[in-house]
């Protein structure tokens, strides 16, 4: 298993908000859902994304993807500044605080505008992702990335302006799924990109060397590695496995081993019942007792403390 399809099967979307704004210009939302990452693009017109003092350009069909909770602005005329038409929250209901809520600017299903003939068309869609693994993809990307139409290489943006129209049984079902496909298309394009900032552990996926190292690692965490065993993995000596990963990654590789099982283990703990033995076992620890002097090293908070403190906060 390569590293981005390890990491992208700990952050699946449930119950997402996705739909369409229309709207003739100048036109202005703003985006308060506080969702871990958010899908915009503009299926017809453009318009740019305003993110404090910066300012990203939408062109037709690119695909922006924003991160983290911050609110954050989406308009057809960066100059103007027109006043938000709305403010779309986690309610997932979008209406212009200055009218009364039953005037919602609702025009049809998970359609959100002003008329239903208007020159621009978004689309836009949500994620709330908690975990430490859902972290280690935040923490690499930058608050905006854009992927231009030009570059993309799956047909996922397609899928979703078909199936946002159909208000069938399974609707939410099916868009969870196709803003995965969207998701994990976008960020490999945008990985792809000669100017995108990947990181570490995503460009060292392809090498020859360290790629054979990092697959094994996420494939079976649980077993005993070694440096020794790693570095004979990938058919190479210990001391140039342990050269190339810590050039790559910026870390050598039982270091990173580490805190990949404390990152499985901390979201384990916080999305199962299993005892804090079984989850050591399970992430390569011999032990409960040697799983919570590692994890307590690392966060802080022994095993059993962070599991009842998340479990309290969600």
């Amino acid at each position: 298993m390569d590293t981005l399809t390890d990491v992208l099967n700990h952050i699946r979307s449930s119950g997402a908000l996705l739909g369409r704004t229309l709207a003739n210009p100048p036109w202005s939302a703003v985006f308060d859902e506080q969702a871990s990452l958010s899908l915009v693009s503009m299926l017809r017109g453009e318009a740019w994304i305003l993110d404090g003092a910066q300012v990203h350009a939408l062109r037709p069909r690119d695909i922006a993807v924003v991160v983290g909770p911050e609110p954050f602005e989406v308009t057809s005329d960066p100059d103007a500044r027109p006043a938000p038409m709305y403010v779309h929250t986690s309610t997932g209901i979008c209406f212009d605080d200055t009218l009364d809520p039953a005037e919602a600017l609702a025009l049809d299903v998970r359609t959100c505008g002003t008329r239903l003939d208007a020159d621009d068309t978004m689309l836009t869609g949500s994620y709330t992702v908690t975990g430490r693994i859902a972290d280690r993809l935040l923490s690499a990307l930058p608050r905006v990335l854009v992927v231009p139409h030009r570059t993309q290489r799956t047909a996922a943006l397609d899928l979703l302006e078909s199936e946002v129209l159909r208000d069938e049984p399974g609707q939410q079902a099916i868009l969870d799924r196709l803003l995965d496909l969207a998701l994990a298309g976008t960020l490999r394009d945008w990985f792809a990109l000669p100017d995108a900032e990947a990181p570490g552990w995503y460009a060292a996926t392809s090498d020859p060397v360290v790629g054979v190292a990092l697959a094994a690692i996420h494939d079976t965490p649980e077993r005993p590695w070694t440096i020794e065993l790693l570095a004979q993995k990938a058919h190479v000596s210990r001391p140039t496995l342990a050269r190339r990963f810590t050039e790559l990654l910026g870390e050598p590789p039982m270091s990173y081993l580490t805190s990949w099982r404390l990152c499985m283990a901390a979201d384990l703990l916080t999305r199962g019942d299993s005892t804090v033995e079984a989850v050591a076992h399970d992430v390569g620890y011999s032990s409960a007792y040697a799983l919570s002097t590692a994890f307590h090293r690392e966060y802080g908070v022994r095993p059993g403390q962070y599991r009842r403190t998340l479990n309290a906060v969600g």
